[in-house]
């Protein structure tokens, strides 16, 4: 399989304490980064999701965040603590003997922390909850990354195929272009009314053909060709070695465009650099 590294992915979960959202989101980057946006309660959670991104992940810019709405009408009963009230009270007389001016207000005790308080809800449990909702969120978030992923995998099929249609072009056209090189040349030596020997004319020919021999370029072009198409059946974390076979592939087609001695083989050359580019944009998205 092969991967994008953006992607996207949503998971609300319900229970009886309320509602947590997972929202899982990433970009491409060089490394695997990850960012975690929890609330403060659950920031125990931060190393067990590192380490589920880190068997899923190789590269890529990831956010995580995690939203969660408690249910008020299921916070719990409220619990009262009349020894520490009482002893409050207590407390507030001896200030008042001491001759401090105030009543005792009863609201007052009651926001003392501890009097009130509401039974919680099971840390516990909420926290496997919470995580079967990321396992689900995470598995969307992988099938989104790979949905794009061989997207841009038929995309980079379609300009490898174009590559290869220019190549083969180039390849018909080399004869010709040649033989057309060689008439050229004579036609300008008895323009100048040079008269050379056989031997210098072969001599100029044989110069000629090894400045404009392209065959090493364009099988080294049909190499990359095949060596890239076995890159991406293999899948996986590609994208590095996608991005290495791209200099290989820009390497051979400037080689080609120095050597381009009529229009058409240099059109061809333009357009195989075309291709590649279009590739390489691509393969910046792949993990």
């Amino acid at each position: 399989m092969i991967y994008s590294m953006t992607g996207f992915a949503r998971v609300q979960t319900k229970a009886d304490w309320g509602s947590a959202v997972w929202e899982i989101r990433s970009v491409n980057q060089r490394y695997l980064e990850t960012h975690y946006r929890l609330p403060e309660q659950f920031r125990s959670l931060e190393p067990m999701l590192r380490e589920r991104f880190r068997k899923r992940l190789q590269r890529g810019k990831v956010e995580c965040a995690l939203r969660i709405s408690f249910n008020e009408a299921n916070q719990g009963a409220l619990t009262f603590q009349p020894a520490l009230a009482q002893q409050l009270i207590e407390a507030a007389k001896q200030v008042q003997q001491a001759g401090a001016d105030g009543s005792i207000n009863p609201a007052d005790i009651l926001r003392w922390p501890g009097v009130i308080a509401t039974q919680e809800a099971d840390v516990d449990e909420m926290q496997k909850v919470m995580m079967d909702a990321f396992d689900e969120a995470l598995t969307q978030f992988l099938a989104a990354r790979q949905s794009e992923g061989e997207s841009m995998a038929a995309l980079i099929e379609q300009r490898l195929d174009g590559i290869l249609t220019e190549v083969d072009k180039v390849s018909e056209q080399m004869p010709a272009v040649l033989e057309w090189q060689k008439d050229r040349i004579r036609t300008r030596f008895e323009e100048a009314q040079v008269t050379l020997e056989d031997t210098r004319v072969e001599q100029e020919m044989v110069l000629l053909a090894q400045k404009t021999d392209v065959a090493e370029e364009l099988d080294r072009l049909k190499s990359h060709i095949k060596e890239t198409q076995k890159i991406m059946k293999k899948g996986g974390a590609i994208g590095r070695r996608l991005d290495f076979m791209m200099q290989e592939f820009n390497r051979e087609a400037n080689t080609l465009g120095s050597k381009s001695i009529n229009r058409e083989v240099t059109q061809s050359a333009v357009e195989i650099k075309v291709l590649i580019e279009q590739m390489r944009e691509q393969i910046q998205n792949i993990e």
